[in-house]
């Protein structure tokens, strides 16, 4: 180290090995652990720790292809004498067993054909050849070098067996000669028989190489090939063209051949997919089905069930699998048992999957059991297996997930009918029973119709009876039937002293039932009325406060309300518009667009007073022609942009760089108020309609901080049912919604707890305008039965010392209310203007003196927030206001001096 002479990355290896090494300590079950440590090792040169880092690792996992080939290399060059060899060779067996991996299997038959010249060599090579063609000889696209590594060998051992040049060979050696030449004209046959790439230059190999030609069995063999080979070139194309772990691809390749219903084929391409895919449970629990329904070889099956649990150990669903096919194939009793016990350390998710592992490794041991027989060594052993799996649930199970996730008592009921039905011991099945009602059972009708049916098959009158009584005393769901079930049996088996025992107990338990029922729905009556008055009297503090802040405002003088009240008889503009309705895009907001920003007001005489300084404010404002109309605008081509910042700088440059990447913009039309302030919302045209698709993609993106977004541009009086609120807003009963989140909860932490009780598809956690999170979200799930575990698992736990609230995603409907807008008389040759649900904006100021004023009927308010036709407005008689007439105004206007007389009389 001193002179230099070591490399760096020895001297980082030499430092991070320890720690390797610790970590595995530590969790032996760390895969990214065992593959640092290899690597390191190797780096080091130390050979004899490597191998044994090696030989861990594959006890645990299964190997990726290029650890063992760098595994097989290694060992290759370390080969000295034949005892070596074996040891190779012992090592290429397991290799081939993990993955079904061409250049694993091109190794392997290189690597025998340098011990052919051994005793039996040619015959070895041979066989691991015609193997390695079963295995992967109909790969479509990596299968040929199989079969030509095949043929190159075939050829140099003719070349061995042909006799000198000018010599007649022996009848011995032209017997060997023929025989050569009939192996490798069978290769080239059964070659092109299989659909594989570049067959065109086998078939011209072949024509070349047979002196005869070709035959033709063999040219319509391989134009069936070529047709097979057509079918299937898109799949690898998309397989070639697509990112990994092209599961998608894989899964529509696997849907076609299945489809095609060669066996052989449907195999090589589970066997590609899962090569990709090895942590997928779904595909492998795909294969094994297949190959347990269709195939039904013992040594493949068994196999891909091996690798499909040492892949994916967590997977209930596989061992249970797994248990199955050895019994299936009829494996020793040892072997099963094994399989069992390391499915209980396997680690599964839930509390239920043990019960389910149990439920099936008992289920074949009843199997083993013959119950003509009064006693049995095996069964003895189910016995002890029931008693351990209550045992190992009540323990193991509750310590890990504080639940034994059996709470109808399955395996102990199945053992009570087991006991009754084979070995007529009720006595054993009563004190089973009686264990099962007193955890916490015995308030469930149902349960004691189990045991009063056992009872009724197997057992007598008197137990019966007792059952049911019992049932009538304990029984909170559905005490009503439970009481039917005992007057139809004492009608059927007992006296008359059991009938009116009978009556008097149901009558009482009835009685009892519905004073409970009584009791709770007035509990209940008072709640819900102790709601509604608490609700009565939150909408009249709310009135109050509105009547108190409308007083506030109706009082409130000076110069600036002067000046805004000339401003406004001037412009008679309306800046009012209420942010919420940003995102519908409605006709009416266009106009309003286009009226603040396309056209220019009249120049007036006289300017009120702050009209300077509003001048000036509007001057820094980025303001800009109108280039296309209203009446130009295309809405087919165009997007509405929404909830910007107000004080974005320069927002027709940002947004035009924004959405350049989406087509080519022929316009950006931000909106500004009459004081030069930008609004936060704009109109985005394109010149093409094809680019509307892809800049709705940028919906939600953050612009300065804020979320933009982004939603089509539709005219509301033509669409008048079109929405822009994407999510759905009925039941979903595969989502979940959860409520209480701390505000710093991020996606991947959510993940992290929620992937403990399934498959998660997509999470949204629910934000404000400005993107700050609202403690709120929606988590999918890949079924119902995932999220309805989720919310019984998640619902009150803690979260960052939050506590959570989790229920099944249904979403109240998303309906516009009607909001009253309060109306204002402006002079009477301004048009009006329509206002938001915040009430009248800065220049939105009536011009009738306040003693006159009245506030009118709320105008209705249509959906996406577009205002309907204004009402008439009175004021002592005097009817009048914008967008209205009345015969009265029709026929005679009011003077000043009218005016002064209504005041005087206020």
């Amino acid at each position: 180290v001193g002179t230099g002479a070591v490399p760096v990355e020895h001297d980082k290896a030499n430092v991070n090995t320890p720690c390797a090494f610790l970590q595995l300590s530590i969790n032996a079950f760390d895969y990214n652990c065992h593959v640092d440590l290899i690597k390191l090792l190797r780096q080091e040169g130390k050979l004899h720790r490597l191998r044994k880092a090696r030989q861990k690792m594959s006890e645990l996992f299964p190997l990726t292809e290029e650890i063992w080939l760098d595994w097989l290399k290694d060992e290759i060059r370390l080969t000295e004498d034949e005892s070596d060899r074996e040891k190779v060779y012992e090592l290429f067996e397991r290799a081939v067993k993990d993955y079904v991996c061409p250049e694993i299997w091109l190794e392997y038959v290189q690597y025998s054909i340098g011990g052919m010249g051994a005793q039996g060599g040619i015959e070895r090579v041979r066989s691991i050849f015609e193997r390695a063609l079963t295995a992967v000889g109909l790969h479509m696209t990596k299968g040929a070098s199989i079969w030509e590594a095949y043929r190159e060998f075939e050829i140099v051992i003719l070349s061995t067996v042909q006799p000198p040049p000018g010599s007649a060979p022996s009848q011995e050696q032209q017997e060997l000669l023929n025989a050569q030449l009939e192996r490798i004209h069978t290769l080239f046959r059964r070659q092109l028989a299989v659909p594989l790439m570049d067959m065109e230059g086998t078939y011209a190999e072949y024509s070349d190489w047979a002196d005869d030609g070709v035959p033709e069995m063999v040219t319509r063999q391989y134009r069936r090939a070529l047709q097979q080979l057509e079918k299937g070139k898109p799949f690898e194309e998309a397989l070639l063209v697509s990112e990994p772990p092209k599961l998608a691809e894989y899964q529509a390749y696997i849907d076609f051949e299945m489809k095609e219903g060669d066996p052989a084929r449907v195999q090589i391409i589970f066997e590609r997919a899962l090569a990709e895919n090895c942590l997928v449970p779904d595909l492998w629990i795909k294969y094994t089905t297949y190959l347990d329904r269709q195939l039904k070889i013992k040594d493949l099956v068994l196999s891909a069930h091996e690798r499909a649990v040492r892949n994916c150990p967590w997977t209930m669903g596989l061992w249970k699998s797994y248990l199955l096919a050895l019994e299936r194939h009829g494996a020793d009793h040892q072997t099963v048992t094994d399989v069992f016990e390391k499915a209980l350390n396997a680690g599964f998710i839930q509390a239920t999957d043990y019960v389910e592992i149990w439920q099936s490794f008992l289920d074949y041991l009843r199997r083993r059991v013959d119950f003509s027989k009064e006693w049995s060594r095996e069964l003895d052993e189910l016995r002890a297996a029931f008693a351990r799996s209550l045992d190992y649930l009540k323990q193991d199970v509750e310590e890990r997930f504080s639940e034994s996730g059996d709470l109808s008592c399955t395996i102990m009921q199945i053992w009570a009918r087991i006991e009754a039905l084979h070995c007529k011991n009720m006595q054993k099945a009563r004190e089973l029973w009686d264990s099962i009602m007193t955890k916490g059972n015995a308030k469930h009708a149902n349960m004691w119709l189990e045991y009063y049916n056992l009872e009724r098959s197997y057992g007598d009158a008197s137990h019966c009876r007792k059952a049911l009584h019992r049932a009538v005393q304990c029984t909170s769901d559905y005490p009503e039937h439970v009481c039917d079930v005992l007057l139809n049996f004492e009608r059927v088996e007992g006296s008359l002293e059991d009938w009116d025992a009978a009556v008097q107990k149901t009558e009482t338990k009835i009685n009892r039932v519905n004073e409970q029922r009584a009791r709770v729905a007035e509990k209940e009556a008072l709640q819900a009325r102790q709601e509604e008055e608490k609700a009565e009297h939150r909408r009249k503090a709310k009135a109050d406060k509105k009547g108190q802040k409308k007083s506030q405002k109706v009082n409130r003088t000076g110069d600036k309300r002067k000046a805004d009240d000339e401003y406004e008889q001037e412009w008679g503009e309306d800046a009012g518009m209420d942010e919420e309705l940003f995102n519908t895009a409605t006709e009416e907001l266009m106009e309003t667009e286009s009226g603040l920003f396309g056209r220019r007001a009249p120049p007036r005489k006289t300017e009120p007073p702050g009209f300077r300084k509003n001048q000036r404010g509007s001057s820094e404002a980025p303001q800009q022609p109108q280039d296309v109309s209203k009446e130009q605008r295309i809405d087919e081509n165009c997007v509405f942009v929404s909830n910007l910042a107000f004080n974005l700088d320069d927002p027709e440059g940002k947004l035009r760089a924004l959405f350049q990447g989406c087509g080519t913009v022929q316009q950006v039309r931000p909106v500004f108020s009459m004081n030069g302030v930008f609004r936060g919302y704009c109109y985005v045209q394109f010149e093409d309609r094809l680019a509307v698709p892809e800049a709705l993609k940028l919906d939600r993106k953050e612009v300065d901080g804020r979320p933009m977004y982004v939603s089509p541009c539709v005219d509301k009086n033509k669409n008048p049912d079109f929405k822009v609120f994407k999510y759905k807003t009925a039941m979903e009963k595969h989502k979940i919604f959860i409520s209480g989140l701390p505000y710093t909860c991020t996606k991947e932490t959510l993940e992290d707890l929620c992937k403990q009780h399934g498959t998660v598809k997509a999470i949204r956690l629910v934000t404000n305008r400005s993107g700050k999170p609202k403690g709120l979200a929606y988590v999918e799930y890949e079924n119902e039965a995932q999220a309805s575990q989720a919310v019984l698992k998640m619902d009150g736990s803690m979260l960052e010392n939050f506590t959570l609230s989790v229920a099944i995603s249904n979403p109240p409907s998303r309906k516009m209310e009607d909001k009253g807008v309060p109306s204002r008389l402006l002079g009477a040759a301004m048009p009006r203007q329509p206002q938001g649900a915040r009430g009248k904006g800065r220049t939105q100021i009536s011009l009738l003196p306040r003693s006159l004023y009245r506030q009118s009927t709320p105008d209705a308010k249509a959906e996406n927030g577009t205002v309907s036709a204004p009402h008439t407005t009175e004021t002592d008689g005097v009817h009048g206001g914008p967008g209205t007439t009345s015969p009265d105004t029709q026929s005679k206007s009011l003077s000043n001096e009218d005016f002064a007389r209504m005041l005087l009389k206020k």
